[in-house]
């Protein structure tokens, strides 16, 4: 089994929320489609996902969130704009949008 460590941004880039799952596009659903109403991501409209790590070990995926939770900002952005430069999001084109994924 996979499991993801990932950073969803909003529309600006200006808030992030981290996060880990062992479906990511089932919870990239749920953060586009505010799926849970009291959560951060729907109150902050953090809807792109900017960044995702994958890994097969779930200890190894909770201690990089607690890990990545700890650091500063400015890390945070390194991190991610080193990968996505853009801050594109990534699940653009999974057509997940209107659809509840399994």
């Amino acid at each position: 089994m996979s499991y993801y460590v990932y950073f969803m941004s909003n529309k600006n880039n200006t808030t992030l929320y981290l996060g880990m799952t062992n479906n990511l596009e089932r919870r990239v659903w749920e953060h586009k489609t505010g799926f849970n109403v009291d959560c951060f991501t729907r109150r902050y409209n953090c809807v792109k996902l900017v960044y995702a790590e994958q890994t097969n070990d779930v200890k190894q995926a909770i201690a990089r969130e607690k890990q990545l939770k700890n650091w500063k900002r400015a890390w945070k952005d390194e991190l991610i704009d080193g990968e996505n430069p853009g801050r594109d999001d990534l699940a653009e084109g999974w057509g997940i949008a209107g659809r509840s994924p399994q």
